[in-house]
């Protein structure tokens, strides 16, 4: 089942925080808020400015999270998207 955002809304998967650092350093698993990326997976019809496939960051507070077969998705307006990777 694949979720279809209405009007400016986007639908993104949440990305896992890292574990290690890219030389292979394990990190400490703390209960310190992370930054609050995801995938976008699919966008509403009146959505401009990302696409399918961008790495956003988002206002955190401001999320609908969904969880469908196992997979944990956010869906958030436009207007709460603070910037692409």
């Amino acid at each position: 089942m694949k979720l279809k955002p209405l009007t400016n809304h986007v639908v993104a998967k949440l990305e896992a925080p890292a574990k290690k650092t890219a030389s292979g350093l394990l990190l400490p698993d703390t209960n310190k808020e992370q930054t609050a990326y995801a995938i976008v997976e699919s966008v509403g019809p009146e959505v401009k400015t990302v696409k399918p496939g961008d790495k956003i960051i988002y206002k955190e507070y401001s999320t609908t999270n969904v969880e469908l077969e196992n997979e944990k998705y956010i869906i958030v307006e436009e207007k709460d998207i603070l910037a692409t990777l």
